[in-house]
């Protein structure tokens, strides 16, 4: 490769590597470091490899300070904060394995400073949290990408843990065959929504369960399902991705309880006051043992009003609790 090419590549990579809005470097140093890959750079040319820098897009910044200018890298396409929010979301993913967490950190490390690098590497070590260990998720997911983006179906294995601590396959190993047509990230897991057409309803199957995936050639269905189908809504309904009968249920809160329920399901929820105190709503969701726990969690100030076979059913489930730690009588 030609000289001047080189010294552009080293260029570029001292401005991005080497500073930042915090480090930069006189011109003698510039020139010092490419004299340390056999590249020699007086102060007319580098003036001038600045400004061609420049108007390929890279924003080369020049400070005066104490009758000396030093240089720095500007803009880039990631801010810090943006990387950070990057490598954090990264490093919650529990479907993202330890191996793929550590190479997709180091790649966004790239986009800043060696030095502001070292904060996004600090930032890994804040907090351990449950990863995945099944490393072919990134791929499954891709995957899973294309079948959706070519509109066909695919063909999977469904597996499940056991005591052994070892993923095995649910139905002695049976294929399962859907419709895919979304993914979404829940619970710090991604499921795929698609459309079983032997049951004819929506489903949803948690990725990193799903094994041997394959696209089909055959056009995937359920288009009338999903005419109406909203995600945000879908996810908003249904407790820990299990699926229960949806139902209308109206909720009665203390007032301080108004930020969770909106958390929960949106500001669009409509909110009946009852007294100074209480008020009500009236919410869609998938009737679930999850649903009735989350509301069980929330205490006295949460409790279902409505409809009565709800009602019933939470009290099932107190009096099912209520069995279930008695104190056993001698």
């Amino acid at each position: 490769m030609a000289k001047g090419k080189m010294k552009m590549l080293h260029l570029i990579r001292i401005f991005t590597q080497e500073t930042d809005d915090e480090h930069a470097l006189t011109l003698q140093e510039i020139a010092a470091k490419l004299d340390a890959v056999n590249i020699r750079a007086d102060r007319k040319t580098l003036y001038a490899d600045f400004e061609d820098l420049r108007q390929f897009g890279f924003d080369i910044i020049a400070q005066q300070r104490n009758h000396t200018t030093y240089y720095h890298l500007g803009e880039r396409d990631f801010e810090l904060p943006e990387l950070k929010l990057l490598v954090d979301s990264v490093q919650a993913a529990k479907f993202i394995t330890v191996r793929k967490s550590g190479e997709l950190i180091r790649k966004l490390e790239k986009n800043v400073s060696r030095y502001q690098a070292e904060q996004l590497h600090r930032q890994v070590f804040i907090a351990g949290r449950v990863k995945s260990m099944n490393e072919s998720i990134y791929y499954s997911i891709d995957r899973l990408h294309e079948a959706i983006n070519s509109g066909v179906q695919i063909r999977f294995q469904y597996g499940q843990w056991n005591l052994d601590k070892v993923i095995e396959l649910r139905r002695g190993g049976a294929w399962y065959q859907a419709s895919p047509w979304a993914l979404t990230w829940s619970n710090e897991n991604y499921y795929l929504v698609a459309y079983d057409a032997v049951a004819d309803m929506i489903k949803h199957y948690r990725v990193d369960k799903m094994l041997r995936i394959r696209a089909l050639e055959a056009p995937r269905l359920g288009q009338e399902a999903f005419k109406a189908f909203d995600m945000g809504k879908y996810a908003r309904s249904v407790f820990g991705m299990f699926t229960g009968e949806e139902t209308a249920v109206t909720l009665e809160a203390e007032n301080h309880m108004v930020g969770v329920l909106i958390d929960r399901f949106g500001k669009d929820i409509p909110i009946t006051p009852v007294d100074d105190s209480r008020f009500q709503v009236t919410v869609n969701v998938l009737v679930s043992q999850q649903f009735i726990g989350w509301v069980t969690g929330l205490g006295e100030a949460v409790r279902i009003v409505a409809p009565d076979a709800v009602v019933e059913r939470m009290r099932d489930e107190v009096r099912r609790l209520a069995g279930q730690y008695a104190v056993l009588q001698g």
